[in-house]
């Protein structure tokens, strides 16, 4: 396994980190624990929760992935100073939590201590904002016109800024949190917060979560621009696109428990005649270079650069193997131009 630096951080992760938002919905108890102890013995130090977990989240199963991995920790208290743990707290728009209000500094010392009650530990390595209080471009919300960046108050989303900042502070001063990050924000949502940081001398955004994959690579190339020059961590989520990668769900398939047979949420489920047809030329390019499909998509994931680690998940043993030993491959400059090739034909499918 290899390690990178996460951003201005003194951490050093897993270039795998493992995704846990399926424990407490598709995955149990003994599910998790098996995935922890093969990932952990694969070198794997890097765990990713979040108090909305599981997903698709409902009230039911909200803070269950916290609760599991917690009751881990608590049965391997020897091994949790091995560990780097990143959880997060859940934007507006879900009733269920605090209202579906925003995130406010009252909402993060409240969740912070939710978070470690139920992950069973007296600190979170890595504390992340789940989405911005402002719409931004994510969850499908890509294209032209279906975000009004115009219609934002800057000043009152700048101010809400600084406000969880200062929350954030007091967590870190208190040994709550170690670092704090970013997830599914913006260059802008970036560059404020270090700006807000550097000037009060609060807490510095270390890392950013986003949706990125050979689908999906808005970011690329001036949110990971602006990742490298700033000192900010980037970890793709959804390298496989909730899985179209793999080729599972071509030509209208959707195997039995598969992601794709639960609730649809946040446009993430894609299904057209574009990502079809994407998806359909990796599969055959990953087959003629005796890769599988989710082998070719995670080893290019973690060859681009700028990316710091990629959060994996997996429903089954089978697939967790088969995801991790992806980071095995090291594509050679002929096989990445062929999969720029496609790429070139499909640059927004999904």
């Amino acid at each position: 396994m290899q390690y990178s630096r996460l951003g201005s951080s003194d951490l050093q992760v897993s270039r795998v980190c493992l995704g846990t938002m399926t424990w407490g919905k598709q995955n149990d108890q003994a599910d998790a624990d098996a995935q922890l102890e093969y990932s952990l013995n694969q070198g794997i130090n890097f765990i990713d929760t979040a108090e909305m977990y599981a997903v698709p989240p409902s009230a039911d199963t909200y803070g269950k992935t916290e609760t599991i991995l917690g009751n881990w920790l608590a049965k391997n208290a020897s091994k949790r100073k091995e560990l780097i743990v990143a959880s997060k707290i859940a934007g507006p728009g879900i009733s269920y939590i605090r209202g579906g209000g925003d995130i406010t500094a009252e909402a993060v010392i409240q969740s912070v201590d939710a978070s470690l009650q139920r992950l069973q530990t007296d600190y979170i390595d890595l504390y992340q904002l789940h989405w911005p209080n402002r719409t931004t471009p994510h969850f499908g919300k890509h294209w032209p016109g279906q975000v009004s960046f115009t219609d934002v108050d800057t000043l009152k989303h700048s101010n809400q800024m600084l406000e969880i900042l200062q929350a954030l502070d007091t967590c870190v001063k208190a040994g709550k949190i170690r670092y704090c990050g970013l997830s599914d924000d913006t260059t802008w949502g970036i560059a404020e917060y270090l700006r807000l940081s550097e000037k009060y001398s609060l807490p510095r955004m270390v890392s950013i979560q986003n949706e990125f994959n050979l689908l999906h690579t808005k970011d690329w190339p001036y949110l990971v621009e602006q990742c490298v020059h700033s000192d900010v961590a980037y970890l793709p989520w959804s390298p496989l696109a909730g899985g179209m990668l793999s080729g599972k769900y071509l030509n209208g398939q959707r195997p039995e428990g598969s992601r794709w047979t639960l609730t649809q949420r946040n446009g993430l489920f894609r299904d057209t005649p574009m990502s079809q047809a994407a998806v359909k030329e990796y599969v055959d390019l990953a087959a003629s270079l005796s890769m599988t499909p989710c082998q070719l998509a995670l080893a290019w994931v973690n060859q681009v650069d700028g990316v710091t680690s990629t959060i994996i998940g997996a429903t089954s043993m089978v697939q967790l193997k088969e995801d991790i030993g992806a980071f095995e491959h090291r594509l050679s400059d002929t096989q990445l131009a062929a999969i720029a090739a496609v790429h070139q034909r499909f640059p927004v499918a999904f």
